[in-house]
């Protein structure tokens, strides 16, 4: 059975130029505590913040909206601008500032590694180098293997957003050294559960323990044997599209939340399948996939809304669609109840939201 799309549930992609963007690649939306933390070391050196996001198209006023989202694409923008700003990649997390350019320079020397192992290695004597106050090893025990943080400044309730982006940076260029997304079999944090910790699992593995001695992520130890597969033509791609390509390109895509999502996404505007035809798709009972999102921090509606939001971002950010069109798309019958729920996953109107970008 489908269920006809109303204003409750969200339609895949569709027709036309942005539905066809669309489905060339997965939209994909970072929350605004993520902006929040990339914007501290440049209130912190008293530099213009506001400045800094207007100029990728962003308004100040979302931070104040702790359900905002902004695409990608913009938070790549607004990743590359603060660390010209502040000539530091790292963003003022570290003691020693880590230079422009030192990430390529990182992805440059580990070319010419020939395995995994080997390139994870020279990328950690790499950070070791340019970085004082946090650290990491990798770890090889039978068939696990672990990628551990060391935080000089440990307790420091300042420092989630440093274990954030050491492990972003390793994570996701391993991952594009192997060509593949490495799953991961569970992932520890050196701190207190933070809000927005349903975002580790988008990125990392749903079997996520807080309060741990040390940050970490293990995954089998296969992947350490794996060649390095890239060179330097496709490196300038990799270069030209980070962050946003690790962000969006290697989340955690073997979760059944992933798989829901992927399998929503094949549908035409107008209708997706109901609860009980997908789990029967998927191959279990409704009870069992019920129980499975549960686990994982999630519902059949979560999902169809997050993607809605998702897709609402993206058609605002990079068409000329107007607003109904666009609520339409993704099956609201009427603009009003489009306008109540986009407020409700931003702080912003569709038009207020668009007026920004466009500004």
């Amino acid at each position: 059975m489908r269920e006809r799309i109303s204003n409750t549930y969200p339609a895949p992609l569709g027709r036309g130029a942005a539905g066809s963007a669309g489905r060339s690649a997965e939209p994909g939306t970072i929350s605004i505590c993520f902006v929040a933390a990339a914007l501290q070391s440049v209130r912190a050196r008293d530099l213009n913040a506001d400045e800094l996001l207007a100029n990728v198209g962003l308004s100040s006023s979302l931070l104040q909206v702790p359900q905002a989202r902004v695409s990608a694409q913009h938070y790549g923008a607004l990743w590359r601008t603060i660390a010209l700003a502040l000539d530091d990649e790292f963003f003022g997390q570290d003691s020693r500032r880590m230079k422009s350019g030192s990430f390529a320079m990182l992805c440059h020397s580990v070319l010419g590694c020939k395995s995994l192992g080997q390139a994870l290695d020279r990328s950690l004597r790499f950070f070791a180098l340019i970085l004082d106050d946090i650290s990491g090893s990798a770890e090889r025990n039978g068939a696990e293997a672990r990628i551990v943080l060391h935080d000089r400044k440990a307790g420091d309730r300042d420092r989630v957003f440093a274990h954030e982006l050491l492990l972003l940076l390793l994570y996701g260029l391993s991952c594009w050294l192997v060509g593949r997304r490495i799953p991961i079999l569970r992932t520890e944090f050196a701190y207190t559960e933070p809000a927005h910790s349903m975002e580790y699992r988008l990125m990392y593995s749903a079997e996520l323990s807080f309060e741990r001695p040390n940050t970490a992520i293990a995954f089998d130890a296969g992947y350490l044997d794996l060649p390095v597969m890239q060179n330097e033509r496709s490196l300038k791609e990799f270069l030209r599209t980070a962050p946003e390509s690790i962000l969006t390109k290697y989340k955690n895509g073997s979760s059944l939340t992933a798989k829901v999502r992927r399998r929503l996404r094949q549908f035409l505007p107008g209708e997706v399948p109901d609860f009980e035809w997908l789990a029967a798709e998927l191959n279990m009972t409704p009870a069992t996939m019920r129980r499975r999102l549960h686990e994982e921090g999630e519902s059949y509606q979560s999902i169809k809304d997050q993607l809605r939001r998702d897709l609402a971002i993206s058609y605002l950010s990079h068409s000329s669609r107007s607003v109904m069109d666009i609520a339409l798309e993704l099956g609201f019958s009427e603009r009003s109840a489009f306008h109540r729920a986009f407020r409700k996953w931003t702080g912003a109107s569709p038009g207020e939201f668009r007026r920004t970008l466009q500004a």
